[in-house]
């Protein structure tokens, strides 16, 4: 890795898609979504009234204080936000550093089509095509203004479209501590197919494609997106390859414990096993989400699926580092672990 930056990938689209307001072009496309008023998100504490009644023993300083604590517990944020769902690992490689994919969810109490996707016009959090166009919603995974807690956030937009409109669109979508659980909206165990794309076209139907004003817009979005693919192989976790040009990427998000990870990497780097075959080099990792991602450097020239094996093969060297984790580390095992923690990099 040396002094490179850790490639991390399509993080960046929300911010520049968020420049891009999108013009009447895509407006007929939503219906309007892209022109709708930032939706104000505030949670602002009621102030009780002298005669409300007040928590047994307490004063009504000490309620409110109550009050405020409880609020500020709503809003901590979430060491492992996706903890517990089958998808965590894809759900992360969406949110953090996929250009563009999206992936079918059936929502409870939503009886028309929801898909999450990476990101959407204006890097809003979520929108409702307009009727003749379907109606079906579209939840972003990435977007220009995220809160603390991207499950919350996921939760509130989820949930804000079950009443939208055919056509309107959620600016902002920030958790406000009042939306409900995510796993009351989604179900945990489901780990639907999930589509990667290779340009934003799936933004709009081909009616509107056809407008000159959109088009323009279109392919500015689509300019940005770089090739990306996941590698489907039996290992734990997800791995996501991408090329931005001049080398390819395989960022693998693991679901163990970051610590528990981190030794076992230590012990298979030092045995000089940290790879994933000829045309590989271990770049380092990145923290986020409360998973750790271990990055590899790629020969480009190599089909996405070609690593496979060799990530298949890791993965079984990896297992058994964690199955035989003693808590002590031979002097090159330590000194490996000191080699990972200076390419570390924490996102969020």
């Amino acid at each position: 890795m040396g002094g490179d930056k850790l490639p991390r990938g399509g993080c960046g689209l929300a911010a520049k898609f968020g420049r891009w307001r999108g013009g009447p072009g895509l407006v007929l496309r939503w219906g309007g979504g892209l022109s709708a008023g930032q939706v104000r998100i505030s949670s602002v504490a009621k102030k009780n009234k002298k005669n409300q009644d007040l928590p047994e023993g307490m004063s009504r300083r000490q309620a409110k204080l109550a009050a405020r604590a409880a609020e500020r517990a709503k809003l901590q944020r979430d060491a492992r936000p996706y903890a517990g769902f089958a998808m965590e690992s894809d759900l992360i490689a969406l949110q953090e550093f996929v250009p563009s994919a999206r992936v079918k969810v059936e929502v409870e109490g939503i009886d028309f089509p929801v898909s999450l996707v990476t990101v959407l016009p204006g890097a809003v959090a979520a929108m409702r095509r307009a009727a003749e166009d379907g109606g079906e919603g579209f939840v972003a995974l990435q977007t220009q203004r995220p809160g603390d807690n991207p499950n919350r956030d996921l939760a509130y937009a989820l949930n804000w479209i079950k009443t939208a409109e055919p056509g309107a669109a959620l600016e902002v979508g920030v958790a406000d501590g009042n939306e409900p659980e995510l796993t009351d909206l989604l179900d945990p165990k489901a780990d639907e197919e999930i589509v990667v794309e290779q340009d934003f076209n799936w933004w709009l139907t081909e009616e509107h494609q056809d407008n000159p004003q959109v088009a323009a817009t279109l392919r500015r979005a689509n300019d940005s997106v770089l090739p990306s693919e996941k590698v489907r192989a039996d290992i734990k976790g997800a791995a996501w390859w991408i090329d931005p040009g001049e080398r390819a990427h395989i960022r693998w998000v693991r679901p163990e414990d970051e610590n528990e990870l981190l030794n076992a990497l230590a012990r298979v780097h030092a045995a000089g096993e940290l790879n994933l075959g000829e045309g590989s080099k271990f770049a380092g990792v990145f923290r986020t989400h409360g998973v750790m991602v271990p990055v590899w450097d790629l020969d480009n020239s190599w089909e996405p699926q070609a690593w496979q094996k060799g990530l298949e093969a890791l993965d079984k060297k990896i297992a058994e580092a964690l199955a035989n984790d003693s808590g002590r580390f031979t002097p090159e095992e330590q000194k490996a672990k000191q080699t990972i923690v200076s390419r570390e990099v924490t996102i969020r």
